[in-house]
């Protein structure tokens, strides 16, 4: 009875060592698991002030775009309103530039165009009347000719008085009116010296509008940096409002109402839960068979009567020691051989029994 028992006793034995041996032949199992996330920030408000209200605290889930706190936003309210007097006071200042800038511009161009055509009217008419004088002289010569021939035939008593008078009247009336056309002449000669000066003083008035034109550009150019300021003071403003970046937890709460923070100070902690993996440190020794996509099974301690399973979704290139902060110093010569861990990540099918920081235990089907 008693060599029966013990038996079966050692039957047992081997039948549960031939499972255990195979289940490590066909499985790596590890208790070095630890639940992460790859998106798990540290929210901060870019800009300083006095915190005035908090909405939300750790635990909490939150939408993404969901207000978490505010700030103080008086100040960069006064900031944001003396920028946009600004503006509109330059504004201001534009508009009556530019009706100023128009009416000078008309005005000069029609000031230009008057003495130009003033002083091309004058000189046409100077030309013509010299013509008329070239046509009167020749007139005046042959009338003068006339009068001596006839002088001396009136001399003589060969021709009656009356047609020397007739003669002698016509040439005199000739020299008053070459006497009217010279004056005429020289009238319009004033007046297009005149003309001259005139569409001188028009084109100096150019300058004026040039200048004119200096004051607008100057004043856009002020326009168009005060507008930078105000998208810059309205960037201020609207970060006075901490927003969530995405759908989550709030991990941690880092302020209250009443702090008075500077910009960068971390307010909240907040977790993507969709980005929750369990990473694995697994023993080198038990890399064997270890790829993409291999199934694997983790219990977490906190549900040990619950079996999660997923797949290995990155295998890391470098041991966990690699980035160690304070890695080993093996240059004088002193060695210990110790078996290192490669960081393994596993995606899970379900993660709602996942929180950050949680151990287990895995194992990871071998091929």
């Amino acid at each position: 009875m008693g060599l029966t028992l013990i038996g079966l006793i050692t039957a047992a034995f081997l039948i549960y060592a031939i499972k255990w041996i195979k289940h490590r032949i066909e499985y790596a199992v590890s208790d070095a698991v630890f639940v992460k996330a790859q998106e798990m920030p540290t929210l901060s408000f870019q800009v300083a002030g006095k915190v005035i209200e908090v909405y939300k605290d750790m635990g909490d889930w939150v939408e993404k775009g969901e207000v978490l706190a505010r700030i103080e936003p008086e100040d960069y309210k006064l900031q944001l309103e003396m920028i946009e007097s600004k503006i509109n006071s330059l504004r201001a200042q534009r508009e009556a530039l530019r009706i100023q800038l128009d009416r000078v511009s008309k005005e000069v161009r029609l000031s230009l165009e008057s003495a130009t055509l003033t002083s091309e009217e004058t000189l046409k008419k100077e030309e013509y009347l010299r013509a008329q004088m070239g046509e009167l002289e020749v007139q005046i010569e042959l009338l003068r000719k006339d009068r001596e021939r006839l002088k001396d035939l009136l001399d003589k008593g060969l021709i009656p008085k009356r047609k020397y008078e007739e003669v002698e009247t016509n040439y005199l009336a000739l020299l008053e009116r070459k006497k009217a056309l010279q004056k005429s002449v020289e009238e319009l000669r004033l007046a297009y010296e005149k003309s001259l000066v005139g569409v001188s003083m028009a084109r100096a008035s150019l300058s004026k509008v040039k200048e004119l034109e200096n004051q607008l550009r100057v004043l856009e150019e002020e326009i168009a940096a005060l507008e930078k300021q105000k998208e810059s003071a309205l960037r201020d403003l609207e970060k006075t409002t901490l927003k969530a970046p995405f759908s989550g937890y709030i991990a941690k709460r880092f302020i209250n109402v009443g702090d008075v923070i500077r910009a960068g100070q971390p307010a909240f902690s907040l977790i993507n839960t969709d980005t929750l993996y369990v990473e694995v440190l697994l023993e080198e020794t038990k890399l064997r068979g270890i790829k993409k996509g291999n199934k694997a099974y983790v219990r977490l301690d906190a549900y040990p009567d619950v079996v999660l399973e997923g797949r290995v979704q990155e295998i890391s290139p470098v041991s966990a020691a690699t980035f160690a902060l304070a890695p080993r110093d093996v240059s004088a010569g002193e060695f210990t051989k110790v078996v290192q861990r490669i960081p393994i990540k596993i995606e899970l099918k379900d993660k709602r029994l996942l929180r950050v920081g949680m151990g287990g235990r895995v194992e990871i089907k071998r091929e």
